[in-house]
């Protein structure tokens, strides 16, 4: 006997509530990884060593969800792999290592506020790339959000001078890299599924990092202190693979443009946690350049799927 439209109804509301959790939660630890970097800093590990131990600790959750995503497929094409090999150095390796230099310099909010411009950046890429169009509500949107990150990065850089513009430069070359993956990976999601292609793409990526370490520092430079293990633990797991497959999860029950609405929160919760985890001074600059943020990407979603956009 079929349910009754309003057993229907209530397991879509409870379907919606639990999609929009996730969404939030997914939100919130993904930001999470900056405050995470911030702190290991403070032990006086570098880049490199950090994302090695982060990379290496993640390795096995992302190999295994590439085995598990591909259980019952066909195997990957030559050039499947190649894809796959050139998303997984821009959209993970090198998107991941640049955000981690640049938290070196800048303040975990500001960073979270720059690697929010990620949806502009996929538009402006596809107008660069392609010639696909850009609707003046779509600009609009674009100048209120990058006019926030200015705003911030002129506080920082008063206070922190060329340091803040090093920074900035590579969280924005971060988000670049990433944005680019998010361009060119379209046609493989539709061919692999989201989570093969993720699973399979992180792992390259993870590799890379600890490739990289391997080149680039003595063995040697491994010895770090506990502290920075426990936190590459924390990152690699409830930073990175949990949040993913929050996501993920989300997407599947609300559809992207809520789980992307929902996932605004994530610009607050970093300034929160850098507030009160790490003592970052939190001013009307950061609060007006947020604001402004959130809003321009606000619009600027909103435009893009009425528009048929990105």
């Amino acid at each position: 006997m079929p349910p009754t439209p309003s057993i229907q109804a209530q397991k879509a509301t409870k379907n919606i509530a639990t999609g929009l959790l996730l969404a939030l939660f997914g939100s919130i630890a993904f930001s999470g990884k900056a405050i995470i970097v911030k702190l290991a800093y403070r032990y006086g590990v570098d880049a490199v060593t950090l994302i090695m131990y982060r990379m290496l600790f993640a390795l096995p959750i992302f190999a295994t969800m590439a085995w598990w995503a591909s259980r019952g497929k066909p195997p990957l094409t030559r050039k499947d792999w190649l894809g796959v090999l050139g998303l997984g150095v821009t959209g993970y390796y090198l998107a991941s290592f640049l955000d981690f230099a640049g938290l070196a310099y800048i303040s975990a909010s500001l960073e979270r506020l720059i690697l929010y411009l990620n949806p502009t950046l996929v538009v402006l890429l596809g107008w660069a790339l392609y010639g696909r169009g850009i609707r003046w509500g779509q600009a609009a949107g674009m100048l209120v959000s990058y006019s926030g990150v200015v705003l911030v990065f002129g506080h920082e850089a008063n206070l922190q001078g060329t340091n803040a513009a090093w920074g900035t430069l590579l969280v924005f070359l971060s988000a670049v890299s990433y944005a680019i993956y998010l361009v060119y990976s379209g046609e493989m999601v539709q061919r692999l599924g989201a989570l093969r292609l993720v699973g399979l793409a992180t792992t390259v990526a993870c590799l890379c990092c600890l490739a990289q370490f391997l080149v680039l520092r003595p063995l040697s430079a491994a010895v770090v202190a506990p502290e920075v293990i426990w936190l590459s633990v924390l990152n690699a797991t409830l930073c990175t693979a949990v949040p993913v497959l929050m996501v993920m999860m989300a997407i599947e029950r609300i559809g992207a443009g809520m789980a992307a609405q929902a996932g605004m929160v994530g610009p607050l919760s970093t300034i929160l946690m850098g507030v009160w985890i790490l003592g970052e001074p939190f001013t009307v600059w950061v609060a007006a350049g947020t604001a402004l943020v959130v809003a321009g990407i606000f619009v600027f979603t909103r435009m893009a799927r009425r528009t048929g956009g990105a």
